[in-house]
């Protein structure tokens, strides 16, 4: 009897992190929405991953890596591909409404789920499928699509769920060879340099408009505001993966990962309090609808 009431303990207090986390997930794509009126999306990126590589930087040197290592290039792929996932998802956020960018990306299981299928030979059973048909239904209500194609920025958002779909498939070839904050470091170290090299290319480069958002000319926030929110964003990300972390480890990943949706109608409230339009019935539905694919992918 003492062992359940322990074990019922555990799992309310990780619902109670995990809703912390998902309530401070979205606040973190609010931040960066408003962020947005004043900074490009690269420079958000850039400023994130640099204080995010100094904090990491720093726990390595008070405590070593145990793990050995050993597949660099596996490594470095992981960053890029975390990179590319945040750089549109940043985009996203900046273009459409805060829900939206944030359920577009919750699609990323719905990809590691085919990834792992095509490339890690892992089964794809029944639940499996009638998952993705549900998902890919639920982004074709959220995106409108008129005939056969989708908006620009809808459709980098749902590229974005799929470079985040391959970061996570790449960790998990790499996650008993490298210590964790290692693989945080490929991911933030590269979400600085790369940024960079970007920011000394722009004034050289002619984009076209579908990829100006690569190649903005970098200017350093002027204001302190603009300094502050920079600073509480990198509190509050690193605050929330501590929440989820606690979240993983106190309850079960089944009804933790269900809490972790919340994240959605936190978002549309916070995007409906910066202006979004409040989503409209068929956003709901498909909000519901991806929602509804990623539990039934945690029973495949």
């Amino acid at each position: 009897m003492k062992k359940r009431l322990l074990a019922l303990h555990a799992l309310d207090a990780g619902i109670f992190y995990m809703l912390g986390s998902a309530l401070i997930s979205a606040m973190n794509g609010a931040v960066a929405k408003v962020l947005g009126e004043e900074l490009s999306a690269l420079e958000i990126v850039f400023f994130r991953n640099l204080i995010g590589t100094l904090i990491i930087l720093a726990t390595l040197w008070h405590t070593r890596p145990a793990l050995p290592g050993g597949r660099l290039p596996l490594l470095l792929l992981r960053g890029f591909f975390g990179f590319v996932a945040m750089i549109l998802f940043f985009y996203t956020i900046t273009a459409i409404p805060l829900g939206e960018a944030i359920t577009l990306n919750k699609t990323s299981p719905l990809f590691v789920a085919i990834l792992a299928f095509l490339l890690l030979g892992e089964r794809l059973n029944r639940y499996g499928m009638l998952a993705l048909l549900i998902g890919f239904i639920g982004v074709a209500c959220i995106t409108k699509p008129l005939g056969l194609t989708i908006g620009y920025d809808h459709f980098l958002g749902l590229l974005g769920g799929f470079f985040a779909a391959c970061a996570y498939a790449t960790i998990k070839t790499i996650r008993h060879i490298y210590d964790a904050r290692v693989i945080v470091l490929s991911f933030v170290g590269l979400g600085t340099l790369l940024p960079l090299l970007l920011f000394m290319a722009a004034p050289h480069v002619e984009a076209p408009p579908a990829l100006a958002f690569l190649f903005p000319h970098f200017t350093p926030p002027l204001s302190e505001t603009t300094w502050g929110l920079i600073g509480f964003m990198a509190l509050i990300s690193t605050l929330s993966q501590w929440l989820l972390t606690k979240a993983y480890s106190l309850g079960k990943a089944g009804i933790v990962g269900v809490v972790s949706y919340t994240n959605i109608p936190f978002a549309v409230g916070f995007g409906w309090a910066l202006g979004d339009p409040f989503p409209d019935a068929l956003t709901w539905i498909g909000i519901g609808l991806i929602v509804a694919a990623g539990l039934l992918l945690k029973k495949s």
